[in-house]
């Protein structure tokens, strides 16, 4: 069953292009994680906040990127990461056009 991962946190910027210059290696480095459908980044310049919505192919595989992505934050300065894993309801995804895969 997909997994879906929501991941934010306190960040002070870079924001917009000058943020997608400054991540190219690490949305490299994500998009080669095991078990991951896609992610989409989130800012929100007005909150300070950053973060992203991912989509994983199991519970397993969010939950280990979870644990290497929050350690990596902290390692980063991030001082507090919310994070929240949903289970997928594919027929209800799929009638709203959800790009939950098959």
């Amino acid at each position: 069953m997909p997994i879906l991962l929501q991941i934010d946190f306190p960040f002070q910027g870079p924001w917009g292009a000058e943020m997608s210059a400054t991540m190219q290696g690490l949305a490299a480095s994500i998009a080669q994680e095991p078990g991951l459908l896609w992610k989409i980044w989130t800012e929100n310049p007005e909150t300070s906040e950053a973060g992203g919505i991912y989509l994983f192919k199991d519970r397993p595989s969010a939950e280990a990127y979870l644990a290497m992505h929050t350690e990596r934050l902290v390692g980063f300065g991030v001082s507090h990461v919310n994070t929240k894993l949903f289970e997928v309801n594919r027929e209800l995804s799929a009638i709203d056009r959800g790009p939950i895969g098959s």
